[in-house]
């Protein structure tokens, strides 16, 4: 392990997975509260149903492309930043499944040697 000016790079802080993982919902329901509006109003507002923002906002469902578009066009939230919120959330998941995990060490790594 290399050390960068005495820092070893496994303590970094940028290292450190969050104990709960931030899904997109969190920074959308920040975002409601802070402008006042209703999520009826908001999901109205975008052309989405009720239940699709308030299950997004809940964390119950993952934010796809084009969702994250309608917010950027209402809200101003750049949809890059809630598509690497809901990877990074994703992620995070993934990688605390111990049954995939169990599989993940089974792969057996395939290189090409050039």
């Amino acid at each position: 392990m290399i050390e960068i000016a005495g820092v070893r790079p496994d303590m970094i802080a940028n290292n450190v997975e969050p104990f709960e993982p931030t899904h997109p919902g969190d920074l959308l329901k920040d975002e409601i509260e802070c402008r006042g509006i209703s999520q009826r109003q908001l999901a109205a507002e975008m052309g989405v149903s009720y239940t699709v923002l308030n299950d997004i906002v809940n964390g119950k469902r993952a934010v796809n492309p084009k969702f994250a578009l309608l917010c950027e066009a209402a809200l101003g939230v750049p949809a890059h930043v809630l598509m690497g919120l809901q990877t990074d959330y994703d992620m995070l998941i993934v990688k605390r499944d111990k049954s995939f995990l169990k599989k993940l060490q089974g792969v057996k790594r395939v290189a090409a040697v050039f």
